[in-house]
């Protein structure tokens, strides 16, 4: 099932306008965001469009998350992290996806939640290109 509105599902524009997708996986595709205040920071989105994790069966729900686990792997291999931060939202998206996002102690936001999109920092094409590539090194 796929929403011809939602950037997950038709990509794109839609998508452009704030990620950019990396690979697929199982259950699942990984997006790096766009905004990189904290470096490394990417969205697990679910394959269909589904408001919540109660819609998918316990099966599609457990490959899901070991997308979501393979990711958070590969995340901290390239990028070394010291606290790795998840938020499942979709109060307007509603297609289930995760965030993860990269947290240092030096770095953005340092002990505080993260802001969605601070709108703060964004990459050339090859420092986007750079990120994708040791994530996939490391997946």
């Amino acid at each position: 099932m796929k929403d011809q509105n939602c950037g997950y599902c038709v990509g794109g524009a839609p998508l452009d306008a704030f990620g950019i997708k990396i690979c697929d996986l199982s259950v699942s595709q990984l997006i790096l965001f766009k905004e990189q205040s904290h470096p490394g920071r990417c969205i697990v989105a679910y394959k269909d469009h589904v408001s919540e994790i109660v819609n998918i069966s316990d099966a599609e729900r457990d490959a899901f998350f070991a997308d979501v686990n393979r990711a958070a792997k590969a995340i901290h291999a390239a990028f070394h992290p010291d606290k790795l931060n998840y938020g499942a939202y979709g109060d307007t998206g509603c297609h289930l996806h995760m965030h993860l996002v990269p947290k240092y102690r030096d770095g953005y936001e340092w002990g505080g939640v993260f802001a969605m999109n601070p709108g703060e920092k964004f990459l050339t094409d090859a420092e986007y290109a750079e990120m994708i590539r040791k994530i996939k090194e490391q997946l």
